[in-house]
């Protein structure tokens, strides 16, 4: 049996105790504010202190108790919360994006960075019942809305995509879109549809993008992605030698031997994912088998 290649993309840390029973305890909440640490969010930024390669964030005790902010959970007796920027707070001198916060950042850090945009980004986009139209409540530590009007409850969501390493047995299929860095090329991906169970959506979205009809497929491995707010499930399959024949969502998709892909980087020619994403371990993971 061959080794897997080591899991090294980005919030695979086991991130915080999240702590679900003290959500609806506000009381609880406001005494553990002063103590917590706190992640402030401009939409997609977050603001620290400190350099990016060891971040520090502000106690709830240097500002006001926010009725937004979201309980995220424990690192031990450590709260963590998430909250927006306000006006009239000061905020710390340093920010960054998610992407370089996952690259740089602290494993557990990074972890509760991916969790708090995600949940603030949902809450942003949640700010009216969709049934009567009334301004949302947010209640459950910022886990949930509730709708004054006509009392419905709702949820954050998370899409589900699967992400798939094709292989022919000697080849595996990558692809790319118009829209990426110039010879850069990945796995291919896509969002299950109503209905679908995982393996008929790596069966679809093979079909449709590439043409090519797999034979089988095995998970392997999940990772957040909350830009701005999927799962990835990572599959291997397995295809006979077949042509390509593109679909109208790819620019290009090709058939790359083990050492097409080796050589090519090496002369850069290729460039594959960064070890950011699911992608890069999963085109690295059958490279190991090779």
């Amino acid at each position: 049996m061959t080794t897997p290649a080591p899991r090294q993309f980005a919030f695979q840390h086991g991130g915080l105790d999240r702590a679900e029973h003290l959500r609806a305890d506000e009381s609880a909440l406001q005494q553990m504010w002063p103590r917590a640490r706190v992640m402030l969010f401009d939409d997609g930024v977050v603001h620290f202190h400190g350099e990016v390669s060891a971040p520090s964030f502000p106690l709830g005790v240097e500002l006001a108790w926010c009725k937004e902010a979201s309980f995220l959970g424990l690192d031990g007796e450590q709260a963590w919360f998430a909250a927006p920027v306000r006006e009239g707070v000061e905020l710390p001198a340093a920010c960054t994006d998610l992407r370089t916060a996952a690259m740089n950042w602290p494993a557990l850090e990074a972890a509760i960075c991916a969790q708090g945009r995600a949940l603030l980004r949902w809450q942003a986009r949640s700010r009216f019942c969709g049934e009567c139209g009334t301004r949302n409540e947010l209640v459950r530590g910022g886990f949930a809305t509730r709708c004054p009007g006509c009392g419905g409850e709702r949820y954050p969501r998370t899409d589900p995509a699967i992400i798939v390493a094709v292989s022919d047995g000697e080849r595996l299929l990558l692809g790319r879109q118009a829209s990426w860095p110039e010879k850069r090329y990945s796995v291919l991906a896509g969002f299950l549809e109503p209905g679908e169970t995982l393996e008929q959506t790596v069966a679809r979205e093979v079909m449709e993008e590439a043409g090519v009809r797999i034979d089988s497929c095995e998970y392997l491995a999940s990772q957040p992605w909350p830009f701005p707010a999927s799962l990835m499930l990572g599959f291997r399959a397995s295809a006979a030698p077949q042509p390509i024949r593109l679909g109208d969502e790819l620019e290009d998709a090709r058939w790359f031997s083990a050492a097409d892909i080796r050589s090519q980087i090496a002369a850069g020619e290729l460039q594959i994912s960064p070890r950011l994403s699911i992608s890069r371990w999963l085109i690295e993971d059958w490279l190991a088998t090779r």
